[in-house]
């Protein structure tokens, strides 16, 4: 327990009004915080120093994500745009219009055009997690199953969790996915062949999205709850090594680093930087 990050050690004064997310950048030197004023901003976490705010949407924006090279970000929000930013000068290289509802859609940035090349229009109710890797594309949705697209041959998966599906991840190792959903549970399966291989309950979420994640070593299962906690399972024996107030209302976004035993948290207003707890703070 004592390698788990359950010190806070930054907490990021963001005047973003409500916090949407929170997210590493890919090598988790950086990280974007998504605000209902409309912006998103960058930030040294270590430090805790704002670097560079992003305008452009019209409404809240939900969520971002960087580039593997770190030159780029891409953020959607309320307005139901996505918009691919250059992190350095903050300029809008490209605006998508994306929408609300049951499909998944996919562009070509290097192409001119804007229209989708590709719409994955399997869900029957709204889309509301997705995670990508080099090959596959895996999505959850609120019609209670998850679906993993390999780009490669063009085959879809579907696997049914019997409730709706809040938040989906890959383990790192890339061989099972991690799967919250509204009856307070969250489920590891194998990515393969759908078999439940452990569930792990204790957290509040039966109303709200709510984050899950793994550490950076797939050595615990990591949640967000409505109880303002932050959850943490082993993820072989299934039982909860510890939980850590996090903030005065529901802990809806969590982000790992992904080399380091360092993680964010949003909840409300307030994003908190945690690290373990001989960690030392630089002067």
């Amino acid at each position: 327990m004592a390698s788990l990050p359950t010190k806070v050690t930054q907490t990021l004064d963001c005047k973003q009004r409500a916090v949407r997310a929170v997210r590493f950048n890919a090598d988790g030197n950086y990280c974007m915080t998504c605000g209902s004023d409309k912006s998103v901003k960058l930030w040294n976490p270590h430090n805790g120093l704002p670097l560079k705010t992003y305008v452009g949407h019209g409404y809240d924006v939900f969520d971002a994500k960087s580039s593997v090279d770190n030159a780029h970000l891409c953020s959607c929000g309320a307005d139901k745009q996505i918009i691919l930013w250059d992190v350095a000068t903050g300029q809008i290289l490209r605006k998508f219009r994306g929408s609300i509802d049951a499909c998944v859609y996919a562009w070509d940035c290097r192409s001119r055009k804007n229209a989708p090349v590709q719409a994955l229009n399997e869900a029957k109710d709204s889309v509301s997690s997705i995670q990508i890797s080099d090959t596959e594309i895996l999505t959850g949705s609120v019609d209670k199953y998850i679906r993993r697209y390999d780009v490669r041959n063009g085959k879809m998966t579907a696997d049914c969790i019997g409730q709706p599906v809040t938040s989906i991840n890959f383990t790192k190792d890339g061989q099972c996915t991690l799967v919250s959903s509204l009856d307070g549970k969250l489920r590891l399966l194998d990515k393969d062949t759908g078999e439940l291989l452990g569930e792990y309950t204790g957290h509040q979420n039966t109303q709200y999205v709510i984050d899950n994640c793994l550490n950076e070593k797939d050595t615990h299962v990591i949640s967000g709850s409505e109880d303002g906690k932050i959850y943490f399972w082993d993820l072989i024996e299934g039982s909860i090594t510890t939980t850590d107030k996090a903030g005065p209302g529901a802990v809806h976004s969590i982000s790992f680093h992904p080399l380091e035993s360092c993680m964010l948290s949003a909840s409300e207003t307030q994003v908190h930087v945690w690290r373990e707890p001989s960690y030392q703070t630089e002067s």
